[in-house]
């Protein structure tokens, strides 16, 4: 026996001891247990009243359940049983205390994972916010712990389906905590699957409650992180080089070194956060099965509730993305968002965002160009400020981007005037429009609009409404046809075809072009002798030879460049098929095809490739010159003096060492020296002008 035992009433050493050696501390343990049961029977008859036993002993018995799994078989249950019939009544520390202890059960594999999930989707229900996002943090990290080696479909399965049932809870806080679980999984690529993205589709966004079909919404909105994140990071680099100076500058201590170790450190985390690649993580707008059905049924949402405006914005943000994104006919929604198009509505910038998102080719060019005429009519206006002005044109020229043909002539030259404007914001984003039409439908603008076109624009012809241009080749790869008759060339300079079968169109076409030429120089010799054998007729002859060469020459090119150009694109066509490109071939195409887009071009051409979103930056984008802060504008300011007179009053004094007149003195002196001065120049009577009048008349008369 032993003597002056105080494992009893010291948990913490008797769970160390067991953890150590469970067979020899069986007894204290059966004897925990036993109290352990007594204090249950007790607190049942009272379950709203704090037990600090209670709560010591259940962390106890669920630190070494693993050492007596047999013995502690039914207590997972037990604490189950007393968390669903006394979870609302129960004190929040010991309603904590049960589930910590169910967590520790379930990371020793003592209580099933479903079993536990039921019961804290059921705990949600508690008026107790602290536990609600404990408990879904726990969730969140369980099943992430569970697919971190490999996925378990089956469990994922059965998972996904309670859950599937937790979003249709009449509970509004069970469904949105179930909501944020499956968004939370599926940002972190554990339930990244078209059945949870559908789940969240058909119900989240249907939801009677209001923060769930919001959260579902903004889930489809993207989880791309936003703009200027980077920009941020950058700032908050460690600064490596100044630490080692500051370091071995001053005195040298072991804080200091410490410091210095730990900037290294995050310089080498930096550098490798920069050498990733970023990820991205796109909305699930893609994995929708029936997305034609999700529009149609959000926007007959849209227009029966009333919610609020911020909530309509979301509305018309997930259906205006999946018109454009999945090409969808949805004709109704462009005169409902029409009705949005005022410059003093609020957050009007979004809704030409979602005008221009759900635009694209497939929709008919008279069913957006409503949407175009009313931009134009209530933005670009000249009653308007010239930032309404410039975002109304900023809209125009996206809608545009992605339906072209839905421009009529008339409007856009009206448009493409204002590439003159007084103010710079306006003429820049009408200059843009203009560009775009340049490369999309240069036909639509004056003549003298169109610019120089590309080698590109020559080649691809506008497409008319629902047309498909179905390549034969791959484009740009007649200049792999140049490489292999430069080779032919060195080879053999006189044979016309290569070994491979190729035909030398290059070499045909300039032999035929040096032939005319020889042709050419011989009629010149002629005229020549005849010019000599008549000195009289020489300036008519020459006149009239220079003519028909240059018509006879123009004739010859134009003739011989047809035949090549076709043959090229034959034996482009005719490569393609025998021949495997290298990596370096495809580089060759590509600088070629960007060669065509910017030969003969004015300017830097368009981006060719459009992202599936429009960026609210494009719209908004404003050319303004930037205001100064104060050091610029004192910059300017002092820049602005140099070489000139000193500033201030200027007496007109051809010397400065002469006395000035009584006139400019005046303006020094204090105002007590001329206050009689001051007095005289008072307004005055009727009487004392009578006065002055016959002074001035009598001094007139005596000088007489």
């Amino acid at each position: 026996m032993r003597h002056n035992n105080q494992l009893p009433n010291n948990l913490p050493q008797l769970q160390n001891l067991i953890k150590r050696d469970p067979e020899s501390y069986r007894e204290e343990f059966l004897q925990q247990y036993r109290h352990f049961q007594s204090l249950v029977e007790i607190f049942r008859l009272n379950p709203a009243q704090e037990n600090k036993s209670l709560d010591e002993l259940v962390i106890f018995l669920a630190q070494v359940a693993q050492c007596y799994v047999e013995e502690l078989l039914t207590f997972p249950q037990q604490i189950v049983d007393l968390l669903k019939h006394h979870s609302t009544t129960l004190d929040p520390g010991m309603r904590n205390t049960f589930c910590k202890a169910l967590i520790l059960l379930r990371n020793k594999n003592l209580i099933a994972a479903l079993d536990l999930l039921e019961l804290f989707f059921q705990l949600l229900r508690c008026p107790d916010k602290s536990l609600r996002s404990f408990l879904e943090n726990h969730i969140i990290t369980d099943i992430k712990n569970m697919n971190a080696k490999h996925k378990d479909m089956k469990l994922n399965s059965t998972l996904q389906n309670f859950m599937y049932t937790m979003l249709k809870d009449s509970n509004p806080k069970a469904a949105k905590m179930s909501i944020d679980i499956m968004i939370e999984l599926y940002k972190k690529n554990i339930w990244n699957d078209a059945k949870t993205v559908n789940a969240i589709a058909n119900v989240g966004c249907f939801s009677n409650v209001t923060k769930v079909m919001v959260a579902s919404l903004k889930f489809f909105l993207g989880t791309d992180p936003e703009e200027g994140s980077d920009n941020s990071d950058s700032e908050n680099e460690p600064d490596l080089k100044n630490a080692m100076l500051v370091n071995r500058v001053n005195k040298k201590t072991k804080k200091r070194q410490k410091q210095l170790k730990e900037i290294k450190k995050q310089v080498v985390k930096a550098k490798k956060k920069k050498s990733k690649a970023e990820p991205f993580n796109f909305s699930g707008v893609h994995l929708i099965h029936n997305p034609q059905g999700m529009a149609e049924n959000l926007f007959k949402q849209l227009q029966a509730q009333n919610e609020r405006f911020e909530v309509k914005l979301l509305h018309l943000d997930v259906i205006s993305r999946l018109i454009g994104i999945h090409d969808l006919f949805l004709f109704t929604f462009y005169p409902y968002i029409t009705r949005f198009l005022q410059p003093h509505q609020r957050q009007v910038t979004r809704i030409l965002q979602f005008a221009a998102q759900a635009s694209h080719e497939l929709v008919p060019g008279e069913v957006i160009e409503p949407v175009l005429k009313t931009i134009a009519n209530n933005f670009i206006t000249e009653r308007n400020s010239s930032d309404v002005m410039a975002i109304g044109l900023n809209a125009t020229r996206e809608i545009c981007s992605r339906c072209p043909l839905s421009m009529g002539e008339d409007l856009l030259r009206d448009l493409v005037m204002y590439k003159t404007y007084k103010e710079k914001s306006v003429m820049m984003a009408a200059r843009s429009l203009m560009t775009l039409f340049r490369e999309r439908l240069p036909e639509l603008l004056h003549r003298k609009d169109r610019g120089r076109p590309t080698e590109a624009q020559v080649e691809n012809k506008p497409k008319a409404y629902g047309e498909v241009v179905a390549l034969d080749s791959i484009p740009g790869a007649e200049v792999l046809l140049k490489q292999s008759e430069q080779i032919d060339m060195s080879d053999d300079s006189d044979a016309s075809e290569s070994e491979d079968g190729w035909v030398d169109m290059k070499d045909d076409g300039n032999n035929e072009i040096d032939d005319d030429e020889d042709e050419e120089e011989g009629d010149d010799e002629e005229g020549e002798d005849d010019d000599e054998d008549d000195e009289e007729d020489e300036d008519d002859v020459e006149e009239d030879g220079s003519e028909d060469e240059k018509d006879q020459s123009t004739n010859d090119v134009s003739e011989a460049k047809a035949p090549v150009i076709l043959d090229e694109k034959q034996a482009a066509q005719e490569l393609a098929i025998t021949r495997l490109f290298t990596d370096e071939d495809f580089k060759r195409i590509d600088m070629e095809n960007i060669k065509k887009h910017t030969k003969g071009a004015r300017k830097r051409p368009l981006e060719q490739e459009k992202s599936e979103y429009v960026r609210l930056n494009d719209i908004e984008m404003i050319f303004k010159k930037k205001k100064h802060d104060k050091e610029a504008r004192l910059e300017t300011v002092l820049r602005g003096r140099t070489g000139r007179d000193k500033f201030g009053y200027k007496d007109g004094r051809k010397n400065e060492n002469c006395s000035k007149t009584n006139r400019e003195k005046r303006k020094r002196k204090n105002f007590g020296m001329m206050r009689n001065k001051a007095r005289s120049k008072v307004k005055k009577s009727f009487k004392e002008k009578q006065q002055s009048m016959r002074k001035h008349l009598l001094k007139q008369k005596k000088m007489k």
